[in-house]
This record gives C-alpha cells, structure tokens and sequence, in this order.
C-alpha cells in the first residue's frame, strides 16, 4: 500500500470527492480518507436539487446565484443520467408578496445564468386552467414557473469519487484521521481503519473537505484557528407520491422561508427542508418532531389534499456546516464557502461551507490556491472536461432506450433505475445477462446479485445501509425482513478473504 502522497484530502462528501478527483486529473498522488462510507452524513442529505437557490436573491446573494446557475449546466453535461432538468411551480400567495415583486425575482433568476435549452426562462401561468393547479387549494389562481434541476445527491459523490480512483487516487473508507502531524515540506498522517488498523502515509499538503468535523481535524493537527462555522440542521419528509406530473412546488411560507414538494423515486415525494441551529455531534442528527410539523404545516397550506403524519415513509436529516453568520436566521446564513489556506510549514487548507451545486467549482478554486506548493500540478480540466463515470450516454432516458434494445426481455423500471443510477456503466453491469434469473438473486426491489456484486466490487459497500440509502433509495421498497436479510448477506460478503 502506497505510504507518500502529494496530497490527502480528509473527508469523503461531494467536496473531498470533488477536490480528490480534479487533483488526480492534474497529475497529483492523492489519498482521500473518509472516517464512515461516502456520503454518509451532510452530502447524502440535501434537498438533492442542482439549483441556483431562489430564494437566495432576496438575501442579497447574487453573485453566490449567478455562480451556482452556471454551475447547473456544467454539473449537467458531467452526468446528464444522474441530473434531471425540472419544471418547479411557485404558487403566488398574495398575502405573502406581491406578484410583481415575484416576476422581477424570476426574470432576475433567468438573466444571471447563461441562457439555456434544458433551462428555459421563467413564465406566469393560470393555476386555475394548468393541470398542476388541481393538486392546489382553489384560493391558488395565478403561479410561476422556472427551471432548475433535481440530483441524486449520494451517487453525484460516489461518481466524483470513483473517477478519482479511476485517475490514480487511493480512496480510503471507513478510515478516521486520528492524527496530523507537520513538518516544514510535509504531513504524516495517522489514519485508523474501522478494523483497527493504523496507517500512516506522508503527504505534501492535507485538504480539510471534513464539513461539519473541519473544527476536530484542525484539532487534530494541533491547530487552534477560529473556523468560524455554524452548524445548522436540515430535515426532510418522504411520503408517497403527492401529484402524478413530473413538476415540483416551492411553497413561500410565512417566516420568509420556502419549502419543496419535489417528485422522488417515481413513487414519492420529497418535502424539505428546514433551517435549525445544531450542537451535538453531527453523526447523530435526526428530524426533530416540531422540524416534521412545521413542514407539514408548510406544505398544507397549499395541498388540496392534506399530509397527515401517518403518512410518512421516510425522514432524514443533516448539518450543513455554514459560515458562521450569529446576527441572522438559520436560514438567512449565506450557503457560499470560504477556503483557509495555512501555510506555516507544510500547506493545510480547510474547506468551509460550500452547497452541493458549487462543489466543482469550489474544488477548482482549492487547486488553484494550492498550486504555488504543488507547481507540478497541471492545469484546471473539470469545466469542459470528460463527463463523470456513465454519463457518455446521454441522459437516463437515452441510456435506458439502449439497455432495453440490448436487454429486451428485461424490466423496462429496472432498467430505467439501472440507467439513472450507473449511466452506461450499467451495460457492463448487465453484460450476458438477457433474462432476469442471469441477474442473479432479487434481495427486494430489483435489486439482483449482479448489481450487489457491482456495489461491493466497484463502489465501496460494506453495509446493507450503504446500497439501501446511499448508492440507491431501495430502502424505501424493501420491508423489514428484506432489509435484515440483505445486511447478513453483505455482511457475509465482504467478510470474504
């Protein structure tokens, strides 16, 4: 095992993903540690959308907008299979603001990206007449329309992650940084495995991409710096599905904050999120129970038919560690990112804030600070770069039409599933396989050994939690016993010599 790196990048969410990756493009040895599975906390639980974010105008963020808008094609044209261009609905309560105020915010929003296709520009529409208006009370007569786009969040840093380790990178899970010690050139690193196992690598510089631990690597590298963070948690709610189009609402709400209703694994609905000060210890973050009113509240206001509580499936939730903003509102705190470069003796840079659709351009900007220690670093590549792993096919709907010509007797929703979640990566998934008994055993909901063997072998599963809430949304299909079943078989399987 390889024990010197020109960079370790502690954390395995969308940004170490993402810097690990644009590293190992630029020529670097890279190890990327992650103390739990990838994704396992903040990157996994978003509202999974690739947005500008509205609502951000009204706080003044336009240029925190303006880049994230161009980000959405980029991110797009990276994994046109995993990012899916959306129509949202945003009901005009008069109550709340008026609808000329609206309007300017919307063209606002059309203008401060690049104008685009598979973006068109925002447009006034009679809730009364559209059909999206039935799933709304009557009082709802006028709404806007614009574009943004819906993500699997998890599988966008399994892919980024991927692709570094395809480009050289060693990706490390279930491995915690315990200790970080500098030198004037370099950094030894103590990294303890989930077994007990203690490595220690040299590395030319550390990345802190650790997101809401950034304050307990620092810790351990001796450092006392202020970071400046502060933790917030996010809740979200999963019912079954609310309306049968393919569109999503923002609901305004009455406290200045938005709420979505977003369509979610065909068979859902995806409603969040909420705003609220954390701390504890992040890994054990869960939905607190006046978090699930308050967003039932929000959405109802809206719905002609009711969400009860009996009708959740699922709930989740994370901390977005923000840049630290004490004088506003959880929700009024920018969700843009600072980098903190220390260089007194071997580089250290600590990644702080940031969202899910910036994270590219985050890592590019955290190479370009690092490139005076690392002048052997070739150029930025990321923009107009190679897609991510399966995304040379085209969208899920392309990929999909191929697998069903290739695979014609097999289940057009599971290939469908297969094509949003692997791209054309899931052809050499299915490769000789024409029926479904060559997939191997179904563990519950479509998911057939072929595709377990393929999460193990390529993706670093090691729990039943990892493929069922991470690497997919099966979760939501399988029942208890399937669920239990599963976990000893991967149990059983990557106990394997």
């Amino acid at each position: 095992m390889r024990e010197s790196f020109d960079m370790l990048v502690v954390g395995g969410g969308i940004n170490g993903a993402g810097i690990a990756r644009d590293a190992a493009g630029r020529g670097l040895s890279v190890c990327l540690c992650e103390q739990d599975d990838l994704a396992a906390h903040t990157s996994s639980a978003s509202t999974k959308l690739i947005h500008g974010g509205l609502r951000y105008l009204q706080q003044g963020e336009v240029a925190l907008v303006r880049k994230a808008l161009n980000e959405r094609e980029t991110l797009r044209q990276l994994a046109p299979h995993l990012i899916a261009p959306t129509t949202f609905v945003l009901p005009h309560a008069r109550h709340l603001r008026p609808a000329w105020m609206l309007r300017a915010g919307l063209w606002l929003y059309d203008h401060l990206g690049r104008p685009n296709p598979h973006f068109p520009p925002s447009q006034r529409i009679d809730l009364q007449r559209d059909p999206r208006g039935e799933t709304l009370q009557p009082g709802y007569r006028t709404g806007f329309t614009y574009a943004d786009a819906r993500v699997n969040d998890a599988r966008l840093v399994v892919l980024n992650a991927l692709d570094a380790h395809e480009r050289g990178a060693d990706i490390r899970t279930r491995t915690r940084c315990e200790q970080l010690i500098r030198h004037r050139d370099h950094w030894w690193a103590v990294l303890r495995t989930a077994s007990g196992d203690v490595q220690r690598i040299r590395a030319r510089c550390v990345v802190n991409a650790s997101g809401p631990w950034a304050g307990t690597v620092l810790q351990r590298a001796g450092l006392d710096a202020p970071l400046g963070l502060r933790l917030v948690q996010g809740s979200h709610l999963v019912v079954p599905r609310l309306f049968a189009h393919d569109s999503a609402y923002l609901f305004q709400q009455p406290d200045q904050r938005v709420v979505f209703a977003i369509p979610f694994e065909q068979d859902f609905t995806l409603i969040g999120t909420t705003d609220t000060d954390y701390d504890g210890d992040p890994a054990w973050v869960k939905p607190r129970a006046e978090e699930q009113a308050y967003l039932l509240d929000a959405v109802n206001r809206f719905l002609r038919v009711p969400v009860e509580a009996e009708d959740i499936v699922w709930r989740y939730s994370g901390v977005r560690p923000l840049l630290a903003d004490h004088h506003r509102a959880a929700s009024q705190v920018t969700r843009d990112y600072r980098l903190e470069l220390d260089t007194a003796g071997a580089p250290l840079l600590s990644v702080l804030g940031g969202k899910l659709t910036t994270y590219r351009a985050l890592a590019e900007e955290a190479l370009g600070r690092l490139s005076p220690s690392l002048p052997a670093m070739g150029p930025a590549w990321t923009a107009g770069g190679p897609p991510l792993p399966g995304g040379d096919g085209g969208d899920a709907v392309q990929v999909a039409e191929t697998l069903q010509r290739d695979h014609p007797h097999l289940s057009p929703a599971l290939l469908q599933r297969l094509a949003t979640s692997y791209g054309t990566r899931a052809s050499g998934l299915l490769a000789g396989a024409q029926t479904r008994d060559a997939l191997g055993q179904d563990h519950g909901g479509g998911l057939h050994e072929r595709e377990l063997d393929y999460l193990i072998t390529h993706e670093w599963v090691r729990t039943a939690e990892d493929v069922l809430w991470r690497r997919s949304h099966l979760g939501l299909r399988l029942d208890a016993a399937q669920r239990e079943a599963l976990a000893a078989t991967v149990q059983a399987r990557v106990s394997m010599p």
